[in-house]
Parts: structure tokens; C-alpha cells; sequence
């Protein structure tokens, strides 16, 4: 069965870059940011000489004609991952900030999966995959992934949805995301998910929705994951950037455009580097993206903080520098010279909001969860090693993206797309279990 794919809400290209390593064919899909848009262009058409087929625009203005001129007569697979800011946690802050006319259940945003179903059942679509955060098996009260099960299956699909953790299949991040998978009835296939490829090293650690795991199974279309059977320990942040270039001299920041290109520091150290050189099956000796935030006011604070260190250490450690300077300058209480340092040195955010939105990578375990809030700051993905803010590249190493993917916009941007996509390696293992289901050799 030849099965081609159209992508919506396509984003910067994730979950398509997984699809295509597959053997899939992407022959259309449908993205409404602009920057997002001009990199999927770039390394899903013209990287490939292949002509754009990809609609830039708003899902809701999208008619099913606009997409079947690309169909033909093949069999189609729609892909994607509708926005996810009505349901997470971050976004529900986001718009509670703004006012109670903004609360998240109020935002359209949370129900544009309709859209993304009209689409799918306008082309009569043999398969059908969605991915969104965890969260949203709890939108005000509602189950999203329940509810879109349910019109599923009297779509005559056979649906289930389940949660996976992208460290469980080789990515160095630990990151749960919420997947819903659907074949037609008449095609007698059964859902099922891919078996994790790596195992997390603690026995005793489980992630935040692994922990909830069992409330789950009362849901009527929840499928769990199957068990361990790999003998591979989870990628750590140290395995992911190791071989990457140093981007600080003399233990100075210096400014590198998004778009030049830098030697490696090593050769491939490990086996998660080398499939991120060699995606493409083939590569080369220099490195993009390799852009970063120039945090000279709290560079000091970020070389004295040990690896896995948040924001109450980082306080910590800027408070006991303003001690000392206040007894070298004898600065008096309250004083406009007192208030000027302490304003230059001690951050000024909340002790209780901002805990883990400041963090020091651990080189020895997978990153915490790259967000889109990367595009604003990277107080929350700390370097390990060099006192500064993760790069571009090092966001996409950390999400598995290949070296060889370039990004097409400036690095706030290029941020914002790696923390909202879907990591292509955890998108290449569901791909290849739907091959498996559909039997495509």
C-alpha cells in the first residue's frame, strides 16, 4: 500500500522529518507562521529539488479543494499537531495574565483539532496521527483526546491515543506528549504504538505523566505503552552536544550568526551523534545555528551554578555576591548606590514562580522539556559547561533534529520553532510502527 502524507499545522517540519526518514512521501500540509513555513520549505522541498506543494495560511480559510489538486488518486495519511497553548500549562499562565475574557478555555486555539478533522475526513484519510501536550486530557474539565476518539470512531476509525516520552525512544530530552492514532475501520488494522528503543537508567524515577499512568486506563480509548524490552540507557545531554563547537573564548561571549558555519570540536563520539550527522546519509564537517544569547549580567551566576541548579541556587549565589560587594563599597541601606547594584546583581524575578524557569543542564541525564518559551529566554536550558544559554543548534540536537537542517529566520524565532516541534526521531518511531501496521515495506 503506497500511503502518501499531508502535514497540518506543520510547524517547522518535526513530525514530517521522522515521516520522510521513514519512506514516506509528504506531498502537501498547511502552516501559518511564516518562519515556520520558510524552513519547512527549505529542508522538506528545495533541500530534496523538489517543488513547494506546502500552502502558507490560516487552516480555517483552507478548502478541501485547495488540498485534493495534490491527491490525485493516492491514499493518504494526515499528520500533525493542532496548537497546543489553550492547554498547557504555560499557555493557560500566559492567558490568565491577560485577563479573564483570555482564560484558556475561552481561547479558539483549543479547538482547532476540528479543523484539522474536517480536513482529514474531507480526503477520506486511511490514517490519521495527532500529537499535542499531555495536558490536554484536562481542558477545563474536558478530555480533548477522549473527545476526538469519540468523533473518530463514528468517523468509522479505529482510535486509540496514549502518551510517549521522547527519552524512551533516543532522544536526550525528557519530554511527554500526548498522541492519537486512527485507521480506517474497513482496513481491519489495529492501533498500536511503538515499543521504546531506550530505558531510563533509575529504576525509581518515572516522568510527570508516567506517575499518572493508571488513572488513564479509564478512559475508553487509552492505550499504554508497552514494556521495556531494549538494552539501551536514555541519551544524555552530554552525548548530545560533546562533539558540538565551543562557542565561548577565553570565557567570553562573542556574537555568532545563526546562519555561519563552525568546525565540530571533535569527531562522532557516540551513536546518537552519528545518526544526527548522517541523517541524510551523508555529511559534513561544519555546523549552523550555532547563534546564542548574550547573558553577560548573569554570566557570573552561571558559572557558579553546579549542574542541575534552578533558580532558588541562582538567587542564592547572586545574593552572596551583592554581600560582598556591599561590604567592599560600603554601600548604606537602601542608598541609590545600594539600590543600583543590587538591581545589577541579584535577578529581580519570583522566588515562587521562576524555580525551574532558571536550570543548569546535568551532562550525565536527558534534558528537561524544550519549550517555545526559548524564543523569549534561555534562563531554563543553562549549557553545562560554558556559562550561558543553550544554542540554536544545541535546542535541536536536544530534540533531534539533524545537524544538516537548516534554520530559515533569526535565532528567537529559530528557538520558538525547536521547542514547538515534534522531535523527528520520536515522529520516525511511530512512523515506522504505522508501516509495520499498514504492512508498507
Amino acid at each position: 500500500m503506497d500511503i502518501k502524507i499531508i502535514d497540518l499545522f506543520s510547524g517547522c517540519g518535526g513530525m514530517a522529518l521522522g515521516f520522510k526518514k521513514a519512506g514516506f512521501d509528504i506531498i502537501t500540509g498547511i502552516e501559518n507562521s511564516k518562519a515556520a513555513y520558510e524552513t519547512y520549505i527549505k529542508n522538506m522541498y528545495y533541500k530534496f529539488n523538489k517543488v513547494n506543494t506546502h500552502i502558507y495560511g490560516d487552516i480555517k480559510k483552507i478548502n478541501i479543494t485547495d488540498i485534493n489538486k495534490y491527491i490525485e488518486n493516492f491514499k493518504i495519511g494526515v499528520i500533525g499537531g493542532p496548537p497546543c497553548q489553550a492547554y498547557s500549562l504555560a499557555g493557560k499562565g500566559k492567558l490568565k495574565s491577560l485577563g479573564s475574557e483570555r482564560v484558556n478555555t475561552k481561547d479558539e486555539r483549543g479547538t482547532l483539532y476540528k479543523e484539522f478533522l474536517r480536513i482529514a475526513y474531507g480526503i477520506d484519510a486511511e490514517f490519521i496521527l495527532i500529537e499535542n501536550v499531555p495536558e490536554a486530557t484536562n481542558y477545563g474539565g474536558q478530555n480533548i483526546a477522549e473527545i476526538i476518539s469519540e468523533d473518530l470512531n463514528k468517523h468509522n476509525y479505529e482510535v486509540r491515543w496514549t502518551i510517549l516520552n521522547a527519552a524512551n525512544f533516543g532522544v536526550p530530552q525528557i519530554r511527554e506528549r500526548l498522541f492519537i492514532l486512527a485507521f480506517k475501520k474497513s482496513s481491519n488494522k489495529t492501533v498500536e504504538f511503538p515499543a521504546p528503543t531506550h530505558f531510563c537508567p533509575l529504576d525509581e524515577y518515572k516522568a510527570y505523566y508516567e506517575k499518572r499512568i493508571k488513572s488513564f486506563y479509564e478512559c475508553k480509548y487509552f492505550l499504554g505503552n508497552k514494556k521495556k524490552s531494549t538494552q539501551s540507557k536514555w541519551i544524555t545531554v552530554k552525548d548530545a552536544f560533546s562533539d558540538l563547537p565551543r562557542l565561548m573564548q577565553n570565557n567570553k561571549y562573542r556574537r555568532i550568526p545563526n546562519d555561519v558555519f563552525m568546525k565540530y570540536s571533535t569527531g562522532i563520539e557516540n551513536e546518537y551523534q552519528k545518526n544526527m550527522r548522517y541523517w541524510y546519509n551523508s555529511t559534513t564537517e561544519v555546523i549552523s545555528g550555532n547563534a546564542f544569547r548574550n547573558n553577560t549580567k548573569e554570566k557570573f551566576i552561571f558559572e557558579k551554578m553546579k549542574q542541575g541548579d534552578n533558580y532558588l541556587e541562582a538567587k542564592k549565589i547572586a545574593t552572596k555576591e551583592f554581600e560582598k560587594v556591599k561590604k567592599i563599597y560600603k554601600l548604606e541601606e537602601k542608598s541609590e548606590e545600594f539600590l543600583e547594584f543590587h538591581n545589577r546583581i541579584i535577578p529581580k524575578y519570583s522566588d515562587e514562580k521562576f524555580v525551574n524557569k532558571w536550570k543548569k543542564l546535568r551532562e550525565d541525564w536527558p534534558s528537561h522539556t524544550v519549550t517555545a518559551h526559548l524564543g523569549k529566554d534561555t534562563y531554563s536550558h543553562i549549557h553545562p559547561w560554558e556559562p550561558r544559554g543553550i544554542s540554536v543548534r544545541e535546542a535541536a540536537r536536544l530534540q533531534s533534529f539533524p545537524d544538516n537542517f537548516d534554520f530559515a529566520s533569526n535565532m528567537g524565532e529559530s528557538y520558538k520553532m525547536i521547542g514547538n516541534a515534534v522531535p523527528p526521531l520520536l515522529s520516525y518511531n511511530i512512523a515506522m510502527k504505522i508501516k509495520e501496521i499498514l504492512e508498507i515495506e
